[in-house]
This record gives structure tokens, C-alpha cells and sequence, in this order.
């Protein structure tokens, strides 16, 4: 396997504690939400570290960069939405025992982690698919991606000043699975108003 640059691991010293998915996870979820205030972003492990702040793909980005640092491959997993209805959701994948889970950086209640007992990749983000819904209950996940591996670029997206907006780009033009029938999307259930209520939960709150 590739290894993580020498030449960067002094950027990233905070890596070091974080040799479980877990810990990684509860590192991921101290970081406050970044609601891009200034326009769109899509800032560089680094930079998400320099400013504290994190969305979902950049906190993909973070924690895959952690589990390169600690010895495992850095993988994303694209989750699609309906289009122009919803966002789609970007996890950091990990394996363990041979099993699947992912680390997930949200600010609402749901679409989080994922403990590693999934025995493939369809699994996993099938455990999404019942949370993924908007406020009037119509559920929106339409299609994953296969697992997208960040060896394919040079080791600046890791330290990059600059958004790294070719790795979004590209993970949204990889290989997805459709998960549902055509014209079956009409018979999905609504989901339940105390779902829909406690989907509203967020962890922190926009400030001006």
C-alpha cells in the first residue's frame, strides 16, 4: 500500500491518537460544522484542521487522510440523492475483520456512523436508505458509489491551500449502483412524523 507521506506527517501529529475508527469519529464530531458562510468550499485535510471547520465531504476527506496516516486505505463512498431535491452525503469507508463501516461527519441526527458489521459495500449504504428523507417525508437515496480510493492523486489534496474540487467532481462521476426499480419510488412509504421530527435535530447551529 502506499505510504503516507514522511513529508506531511508533521501537519497532521494530531492523527496519531486516533488509531481507531471510533476515535476518529468522535474526532471528526468535535469539529463544528462548516455552513460555508462565504461561499462553497471544499478545503484539504489540512485546511479543514487549520479552520475548524468541516462538511460532510470535507470531513470524508479528514478522516480518510487518518486512516491513510494509520495504516489503512484512504476510501470515500459517494451516496446520490434525488436530483435538485436533496444533498448527497460523502463517508470515509473503513474494513474491519472483513467487514464494512464508515465514518460520517453530519450535523443532523441521522446519517452517521457506521460500525463495521456490514459484509459488503450495498449493505453499508443500504443502512442510509430509511434515514435519508426530507421534511415532508419523501425518502431521496437513489444510488452509492463504488468504494473510491484517493490513491488515484497526488498527496497535495492532503495539504492543498487551494479547494480540491477534481476529487468531488470526479467521486460524483464514478461508478454508482441504482438501488431501486424503475417507477418504484412512487410506492416508498413517507417517513414517520417522529422521524421526521427527530431527523431536525442538529448538532450545532448557524450563527451570523
Amino acid at each position: 500500500m502506499h505510504k503516507f507521506p514522511d513529508i506531511y506527517k508533521k501537519d497532521f501529529v494530531v492523527f496519531k491518537k486516533l488509531n481507531s475508527p471510533a476515535k476518529v469519529q468522535d474526532f471528526i464530531d468535535e469539529i463544528p460544522i462548516n455552513f460555508e458562510m462565504n461561499g462553497e468550499t471544499c478545503h484539504s485535510p489540512l485546511m479543514a484542521l487549520k479552520n475548524n471547520r468541516a462538511h460532510c465531504m470535507e470531513g470524508a476527506l479528514l478522516a480518510a487522510a487518518c486512516f491513510w496516516h494509520n495504516g489503512r486505505r484512504p476510501l470515500l463512498l459517494d451516496i446520490k440523492t434525488t436530483k435538485g431535491k436533496d444533498d448527497d452525503h460523502v463517508v470515509a469507508l473503513f474494513k474491519e475483520n472483513g467487514l464494512w463501516g464508515a465514518v460520517s461527519k453530519t450535523n443532523h441526527a441521522v446519517l452517521r456512523y457506521r460500525d463495521p458489521v456490514y459484509k459488503t459495500v450495498r449493505e453499508l449504504a443500504l443502512s442510509y436508505f430509511n434515514e435519508y428523507f426530507l421534511d415532508n417525508g419523501v425518502k431521496t437515496m437513489r444510488s452509492y458509489s463504488t468504494p473510491f480510493s484517493l490513491f488515484q492523486y497526488d498527496d497535495d489534496w492532503l495539504v492543498s491551500e487551494k479547494d480540491v474540487w477534481r476529487i468531488p467532481e470526479e467521486l460524483d462521476d464514478a461508478r454508482h449502483f441504482k438501488i431501486l426499480p424503475d417507477g418504484f419510488s412512487p410506492r416508498l412509504r413517507l417517513a414517520d412524523p417522529i422521524e421526521i421530527e427527530v431527523g431536525k435535530v442538529t448538532q450545532w447551529k448557524k450563527t451570523n
